[in-house]
């Protein structure tokens, strides 16, 4: 499996991550998810997991907020490639492009009715949160656990 850089409009990408909302809304009633959706326009990075004959296996993304501050957005491993470590070595690219940059913190939602992404991020020292940025107040994030990790030097 190789990581890579992708950019947001890739085909892949946006195969990857509409499936990845048409699995959320499934899961939650089709209930689309809270907060303000990422856009070419706010995702400051982008990774795609591949397998050795280049078939796109999962995929992540980080959206800087301030200070120092992304989010997680739009972790997604297909079905067929869950439980061989795509989700972990996405996140940990995600984790070493935000270092990159200084950024110290991570953040993110996700759904109460996800307990593998729940399990993910604990297993990787997210700490749950209480709703930041757009989330909080939102009605629609009823549903939702919020998670945070300050990363270390590399």
């Amino acid at each position: 499996m190789i990581i890579e850089a992708a950019a947001w409009d890739d085909a892949d990408v946006r195969r990857l991550t509409t499936d990845q909302q048409d699995e959320i809304r499934a899961r939650y009633g089709g209930k689309e998810e809270p907060g303000a959706h990422p856009s070419a326009a706010d995702v400051a990075v982008v990774v795609v997991a591949r397998d050795g004959d280049g078939t796109a296996l999962g995929c992540g993304a980080l959206r800087e907020l301030a200070d120092g501050e992304a989010e997680v957005k739009r972790m997604y491993v297909v079905p067929a490639a869950r439980g061989r470590g795509v989700s972990t070595a996405v996140l940990g690219a995600l984790e070493d492009a935000a270092r990159s940059r200084g950024w110290t913190t991570l953040r993110l939602e996700t759904g109460s009715r996800q307990p593998e992404a729940v399990g993910l991020y604990a297993g990787a020292g997210y700490r749950r949160i209480g709703a930041f940025g757009a989330y909080a107040g939102d009605p629609d994030a009823a549903d939702s656990l919020f998670f945070e990790k300050r990363l270390g030097g590399r």
